[in-house]
């Protein structure tokens, strides 16, 4: 992986840290991605006359990852419902580099070097390790589910997506499209059932909902472009830093302190990163 990838892929992190503390501190997990979905959707819009009609061979891929992000919508709700934060994300964001590293030998024949599959394993490690917190209670089943199921889910998006971008024959016709056309059901769905409280809360955050849904479509465009440059496991797996960045956030603005257990992390991560570089 080049540096210049590698770069774009750590400020793709950096940017999803920065829309999750958004959704974090927003108090409404529905409502809220719900705007930052309908933002990216807005803000794509008009790129949809900048770039070229996707090709025949990409529409497949598009149809398929809006289908797929529906369901992927769908269990992160259930899963924050079900259960803590704490649990979850670090489920969903540790497990699924490694499933998609798994399914992308068999789907796009890319087997990663041993150095790579190291640096995967650091990564998704360190991950897990910042992002959870001992529980004082059991934790819920039906949590634990739906973060393993939504692990899988978006290692098929990231899968649907690499190939799907690197087919269209134009990376950047693939993204807007896929920004835009991926806002209408949810937004529907969010109408038909929520139609007061959902444009209450449009209304009442809409700057929220345009720099979130900005910074969201950003985070992803430059995750999608990267993966036509270097194979889909490695930027799947660096992304993932995200939760990195989200905690030295966490400690310089709110104050949160580093513990020794969370110091590991950290270090895992970087050594992580390193690692795919030298990929």
């Amino acid at each position: 992986m080049s540096l210049a990838v590698s770069m774009a892929v750590l400020l793709a992190a950096l940017l999803h840290a920065s829309w999750n503390a958004m959704i974090k501190g927003g108090g409404d997990v529905l409502h809220d991605t719900a705007g930052i979905v309908v933002g990216a959707m807005l803000i794509g819009l008009p790129f949809v006359f900048a770039v070229p009609f996707p090709s025949a061979a990409a529409w497949p891929f598009i149809i398929a990852s809006v289908t797929v992000h529906l369901a992927y919508y769908w269990l992160m709700i259930s899963a924050y419902r079900a259960g803590d934060l704490s649990l979850v994300y670090p489920l969903m964001r540790g497990v699924a580099p490694l499933i998609t590293a798994v399914a992308g030998i068999a789907v796009l024949g890319e087997t990663p070097a041993p150095v790579a599959w190291l640096g995967m394993l650091l990564v998704s490690g360190g991950v897990f390790v910042l992002g959870y917190r001992a529980l004082g209670h059991a934790p819920s089943r039906a949590a634990v589910g739906y973060a393993l199921a939504n692990a899988a889910v978006i290692a098929l998006y990231t899968l649907i997506d690499g190939r799907g971008a690197r087919v269209s024959g134009n990376a950047w016709s693939y993204i807007v499209w896929l920004f835009v056309l991926d806002g209408i059901p949810f937004s529907l769905w969010m109408l038909a059932t929520r139609r007061a409280t959902f444009i209450a809360h449009l209304r009442s955050r809409s700057r929220r909902a345009l720099v979130g849904g900005g910074l969201s479509a950003a985070a992803y465009a430059i995750s999608v472009w990267a993966m036509t440059k270097a194979p889909v496991a490695l930027v799947a797996s660096l992304r993932e830093t995200s939760v990195l960045f989200a905690t030295l956030i966490g400690a310089r603005l709110l104050h949160e302190r580093l513990s020794v257990r969370r110091w590991s992390g950290v270090i895992a991560v970087v050594l992580g990163v390193l690692a795919l570089k030298a990929a």
